[in-house]
């Protein structure tokens, strides 16, 4: 009889292997849904390889915090960079993209957003990540509304955060196929236009 042993995987190769697993589970299930062992069973790998890469279930829900911060800015500088110094067109390009993405099936809403839900302690780390990521997202709608010439850009700058926090939800509410979803490039160019004309 032989027994199979599990090949070694370097930390930071298995650190990517558990992250990715924890990002799989946790996006589609639900943070509290999903135990560790849900998650060594995803990843291939054994508890002890886990709890050597985080020291706990929280440091591992903080590092997907973390990687989903960093994808969506790597998307908001994607939507930039195709209208280059053009902050009407950035931003009409930031929300078409976002339709896009709620519209595909395997979208579940904002990570953000659920996880708040999640975690309704305001003091929990989680939370506190959570709002720091939210204000950032605040403060770069509202450096390209002054960048556009609104006459009143924070007031614009929160009428576009509830908008995506609106496509987010409309998403999970009525399903990925939504009318109201494709409409959102156009809501969003009448918006600033009209901002523009004031």
């Amino acid at each position: 009889m032989t027994t199979s042993k599990r090949t070694r995987v370097p930390r930071a190769k298995a650190q990517e292997i558990i992250l990715n697993a924890a990002e799989e589970l946790f996006y589609q299930e639900g943070i509290h849904a999903v135990s560790v062992d849900a998650i060594v069973e995803r990843a291939g790998l054994n508890k002890m390889s886990v709890y050597r890469q985080f020291s706990s279930k929280s440091d591992l829900i903080l590092a997907y915090m973390q990687k989903k911060q960093t994808v969506f800015w790597q998307e908001w500088e994607q939507s930039m960079a195709k209208h280059p110094d053009q902050p009407r067109e950035q931003l009409i390009q930031f929300f078409a993209d976002l339709a896009a993405r709620a519209s595909s099936p395997e979208f579940r809403g904002c990570c953000f957003i659920n996880v708040s839900i999640e975690f309704p302690d305001t003091t929990h780390p989680v939370r506190e990540l959570v709002c720091t990521h939210q204000k950032r997202i605040s403060d770069a709608f509202l450096e390209r509304t002054t960048a556009l010439g609104a006459a009143n850009p924070c007031e614009l700058a929160y009428t576009l955060m509830l908008l995506m926090e609106g496509t987010y939800a409309d998403s999970q509410t009525y399903g990925t196929d939504s009318a109201a979803i494709r409409m959102v490039p156009t809501i969003v160019e009448k918006l600033l236009d009209a901002a523009l004309r004031e």
